[in-house]
């Protein structure tokens, strides 16, 4: 049986990105493992038990969901933009464009590259916590959904940063300077509930923190925000972001260099 040039390249494309994660897990696999245990142990072990509880749960179980979700977040974003920003510096990128996959698939196998990296991130955080908590999944399904939303989201955010990078330094100005302030601020390490009235209202106008409220309710079965708003939110923002992404491709922009 004969398969379809497009069904290649994009598993040509899928299976170079995992590989690469693989074999270079010291930069895309440790990293995060590493950092949120100093998380778990700072904020949950020392600080935490000086923090009362939250929702009926101890602070340390109460900031693992929004810990884990902050690594699949820099993950996800960090693997497109590095990927797609690498492939148009040594012009790979050229060789893609000419091939017979139509421009989504392209976007389709850049974006699967984050996801992969997201959840592979996401799983291996997960087990550290156990280092330090007793994790209980309320609802696997809203786990795996918040998941993937948030991988595809972010890994598509990164593929526009990705085009209008004209240097490497470029594709980390994003995640300093935005991503880090915004994670932070999307409740993470807190619940907006504890919030004065004028900053529990600026926090609903940051888009993380309905991806880290829908990853908590996953695991804790309560969040901040209803569990429909929150996917909605989520749902929306992919959508808008894969259409700005084919747009930017199908007119060429920042695909050279």
């Amino acid at each position: 049986m004969t398969r379809s040039p497009i069904l290649i390249g994009y598993y040509t494309m899928v299976r170079n990105d995992f590989m690469r994660i693989i074999r270079i897990w010291s930069q895309t696999l440790l990293p995060p493992i590493v950092t949120t245990g100093l998380y778990f142990a700072i904020f949950g072990k020392f600080i935490g038990s000086q923090v009362q509880d939250i929702g009926g749960v101890d602070y340390m179980g109460f900031i693992v969901p929004g810990i884990v979700m902050m690594s699949i977040i820099t993950s996800s974003y960090m693997n497109t933009v590095s990927t797609f920003y690498f492939s148009k510096w040594q012009r790979t990128i050229d060789e893609q464009l000419v091939s017979p996959m139509p421009m989504w698939t392209i976007i389709a196998g850049f974006v699967t590259g984050g996801v992969m990296r997201g959840l592979l991130v996401g799983v291996l955080v997960v087990i550290t916590s156990l280092f330090f908590t007793h994790l209980v999944i309320h609802n696997i399904l809203v786990v795996l959904a918040a998941a993937i939303l948030t991988t595809l989201l972010f890994s598509l955010a990164g593929l526009v940063n990705g085009i209008f990078a004209k240097s490497f330094d470029a594709i980390s100005i994003v995640p300093t300077f935005v991503l880090t302030p915004l994670t932070y601020l999307g409740g993470v390490f807190y619940s907006v509930d504890q919030l004065p009235g004028i900053f529990r209202t600026l926090s609903l106008a940051n888009p993380i923190l309905y991806m880290v409220s829908a990853f908590r309710y996953g695991f804790l079965g309560f969040s901040d925000v209803p569990l429909g708003l929150c996917f909605a939110v989520m749902g929306g923002f992919v959508v808008v972001f894969f259409g700005l992404t084919l747009f930017l491709f199908l007119r060429g922009a920042g695909l050279k260099k």
